[in-house]
């Protein structure tokens, strides 16, 4: 049997346990040999323990995978056919710092979008093509499977700047495949998915050969069971999203509710502190459960870190590469040319076949001229982030910032950007 060896750098994270569960639901089609936890020193702790758990894990599945951990990519790295990205450069006090100082602007703090997401992707880009560059040199065969967020961004700035094979994906559009499962009753059904990461729409619904997508949407925008833990319940104005024609994902109340959920966002923040103070206190009650050496599966209190389906995407994903399995899934790829008013090396998320040579995406017809729009200018923002990382460059940052439509421009944003920017000085440096 030939080795199949997975590093998951950002191994110290409190999701590990959730791949580690789908690796051995699959252990029968991905017979993992060796899996390697690659993380910081200053996870050191963490670390540890997941290393521990990882293993009574596959011990209580009776399974002889060899699992190590290291902080040395250069140790980690060489053979590997898998290398799997789940970090938080900066770890969550960098976050909870973004958030706060989104709150203190009147803007929303939240991690991926808006002012808290642009400083998490200034942090990321310049780790991940770092990472990309030790790949290029130590597997440069190896598939890179990217979770980290804004996954749609850091997977751009891979694929632009790297010759890695490099796919992204995200637990989203899982979560909408399965509302549609649960109001059909089946999921003998195809689902076409299509935007950016955190940005995507159900735009085909094909059951028993007819398209159901609009008299489903009335049933769909009742259903607030699919959303998960970091999203508050903010109903959409059923009328502008039956008006769409489209099934937003849960990230579009951010923009659609804007003012609603920046309210309710805030009412929590004076509450119970910012979304990532909250995941601080699960982490460290998550921890303390990893830490037990009775513990040899995977909790039920990490549904409440959100994230919830994450193993079936990653995992399945990995799955369906090794399997040439020519399965369908939404993931993060190259347009070229899917949707037409996108650069054909802008990074885009959709239904795609996945096989041993890659994700090829399906075409795309179905997505309005209004929907195109919006991906317009989110799109702009996301290469402009990507510059001013590159560039290191204020004046893209702020261009970029200006544009999104969860940022108050003017002088108040510059203000917000120079307090980022000073947060967030080992990190990167704007000029």
């Amino acid at each position: 049997m030939k080795n199949l060896k997975i590093t998951i750098i950002g191994g110290g994270s409190s999701y590990t346990p959730e791949l580690i569960e789908g690796f051995i639901l699959r252990y029968h089609e991905l017979p993992i040999t060796e899996l390697c936890l690659v993380d910081v020193i200053e996870g050191a702790e963490k670390l540890s323990i997941i290393l521990d758990l990882t293993k009574r894990m596959f011990q209580r599945a009776n399974l002889n995978v060899k699992v190590t951990a290291t902080y040395d990519r250069d140790i980690a790295l060489p053979s590997s056919d898998f290398v799997i990205t789940q970090l938080r450069v900066g770890g969550i006090n960098a976050r909870i710092k973004d958030e706060q100082i989104a709150f203190k602007h009147h803007m929303l703090g939240q991690e991926t979008n808006g002012l808290a997401g642009f400083a998490k992707a200034m942090r990321t880009i310049p780790v991940i093509l770092a990472i990309a560059k030790d790949m290029e040199r130590l597997c440069p065969n190896a598939w890179l499977i990217n979770f980290t967020n804004p996954a749609g961004i850091i997977t751009e700035a891979v694929l632009n700047h790297s010759f890695i094979k490099t796919i992204g994906l995200c637990n989203v559009p899982v979560n909408m495949h399965k509302a549609v499962s649960r109001q059909l009753g089946s999921d003998n059904f195809f689902m076409q998915i299509t935007g950016l990461n955190h940005y995507v729409w159900g735009h085909k619904i094909v059951f028993e050969g007819e398209d159901q997508l609009q008299s489903l949407l009335p049933k769909l925008m009742m259903d607030d069971s699919f959303n998960p833990k970091n999203i508050g319940n903010t109903p959409y104005a059923i009328e502008q999203i039956l008006g769409s024609g489209l099934m937003p994902c849960y990230y579009h109340s951010y923009f659609y509710m804007q003012g609603d959920m920046y309210n309710h966002a805030y009412e929590d923040f004076k509450e119970h502190g910012t979304r990532g103070e909250i995941v601080k206190k699960v982490e460290t009650e998550l921890f303390e459960i990893y830490r037990d050496q009775k513990c040899d599966k995977k909790p039920p209190q990490l549904e409440n870190r959100g994230g919830a389906y994450y193993s079936e995407a990653a995992c399945e994903l990995v799955n369906a590469i090794y399997n040439d399995k020519n399965s369908l899934m939404v993931v993060d790829v190259l347009n070229n040319g899917i949707l037409c008013n996108l650069p054909d090396n802008a990074v885009i998320e959709t239904t795609s076949l996945i096989t041993s040579s890659g994700a090829i995406p399906l075409p795309v017809n179905t997505l309005t001229e209004t929907a195109l729009g919006e991906l317009s200018i989110l799109k702009s923002y996301e290469r402009l982030v990507i510059s001013a990382s590159l560039e290191n460059s204020y004046a893209k940052a702020l261009h970029a910032l200006t544009i999104h439509p969860l940022i108050q421009s003017g002088s108040n944003l510059r203000t917000a950007l120079d307090e980022i920017q000073k947060a967030n000085d080992t990190f990167f440096r704007l000029n």
